[in-house]
This record gives C-alpha cells, sequence and structure tokens, in this order.
C-alpha cells in the first residue's frame, strides 16, 4: 500500500511535468488552441490547412510534438487510474480484513 502511495506521488509529479510541456508548447503559438486535453488537430487553423512539413514546417512539427506530449500524458492519467484502484482495492482489504 506504502509502494502504490509512492508510485501515484511519482505518478502525479510527472504528469504534472507533462502539463508544463503541453502549456510550453500552447504558449509558442496561437494556433495551437489553450486546451490542454485536445490534440491539436481538433482545432481549426486559419488560412490553409497545414497535412504535411511542406505546408508550414515549423507549426506542424510543433504540433506533432504538442500531439506526442498529449498523448503521453493521456497514457499517464490511464496508468494512474489503475494504480489508484489497486492502492483503493489493497486499502480496502487491509481494513475490512
Amino acid at each position: 500500500m506504502i509502494i502504490g502511495s509512492l508510485f501515484l506521488i511519482i505518478l502525479y509529479l510527472v504528469l504534472k511535468y507533462t502539463l508544463a510541456w503541453i502549456q510550453y508548447y500552447n504558449n509558442l503559438d496561437s494556433r495551437l488552441g489553450d486546451s490542454t486535453w485536445r490534440f491539436t488537430y481538433d482545432y481549426p487553423v486559419v488560412g490553409e490547412r497545414d497535412i504535411s512539413d511542406l505546408d508550414d514546417k515549423d507549426f506542424v512539427r510543433l504540433r506533432r510534438k504538442k500531439n506526442k506530449i498529449v498523448l503521453f500524458m493521456y497514457s499517464i492519467v490511464l496508468i494512474m487510474f489503475i494504480a489508484s484502484m489497486a492502492v483503493l482495492s489493497k486499502f480496502l482489504l487491509f481494513f475490512f480484513s
């Protein structure tokens, strides 16, 4: 139970770190939007669509970096959910047995 709690705390710190990176990427270009939880291709882009690196290399590469960080954030949230269920079950087994 203690190891699981430490694991959750470490995951929380990693989550805060990735959220800081997402905010950093959001501040680099206004076309990325301000949302933390959405991938950047969900936003309408002003002007021509940037489907490949040929259109706007800097923005496309920045968008891909942000999408990777958002995907990493979602995976951390999923792992935190599973770990919290494991800690909660150990906690309940400790007190009810």
